[in-house]
């Protein structure tokens, strides 16, 4: 997962969560004031703790072994299907058992078409919300920010490129490439 590091309205560095955790702490030690670290997928400010040497700031942030498996129950676990309850109502139950396949295939087949029918609205949606959370941290004091809010949430992105003309160079790129994600 990428993350973004800034000072004031700079952009120091970006890249993983270990190697920013370290650039923090370089910059810290430079005389930064204004630190703040952002994580890209969703525009919210990381904390971090920055004791110790680099390399045990980068161990603390790497990320974590994978779990042990846990036990296998009921179900397919091969395929990874694990038993839950589904509440309908008669006359559902008659329809899905009435379907080629019966009730597991039908509901299968369902959630699938939602989950693709959604995926771009959902991927517009986190983006314009990431956009949003680092205009909230980084933004908020710049002239014509209400504006800029209003137009990324009307999906008018060349409006707020345009509004945004004014600010920070490496604020107004930010903004735009997590908006335009």
């Amino acid at each position: 997962m990428s993350h973004t590091l800034f000072d004031g309205h700079r952009r120091l560095a970006a890249g993983s969560l270990p190697d920013m955790a370290v650039a923090l702490l370089e910059a810290s030690r430079g005389g930064s004031k204004w630190l703040l670290l952002f994580e890209d997928a969703t525009g919210r400010q990381v904390d971090i703790d920055t004791r110790g040497s680099p390399a045990e700031i980068a161990a603390r942030y790497a990320a974590p072994e994978s779990a042990p498996a846990a036990p296998r129950g009921p179900g397919r676990p091969r395929l990874g299907v694990v038993p839950r309850e589904v509440t309908l109502l008669p006359h559902q139950w008659e329809w899905l058992a009435a379907q080629p396949g019966g009730a597991s295939v039908t509901l299968r087949k369902l959630v699938e078409h939602a989950r693709k029918a959604g995926a771009a609205d959902e991927h517009t949606r986190n983006a314009r919300e990431a956009a949003y959370h680092f205009l909230h941290a980084m933004a908020g004091h710049l002239p014509a920010y209400e504006e800029v809010t209003r137009a990324l949430f009307a999906g008018d992105l060349d409006r707020m490129d345009a509004l945004m003309a004014a600010w920070p160079a490496d604020v107004r790129e930010h903004a735009g490439h997590l908006a335009h994600a």
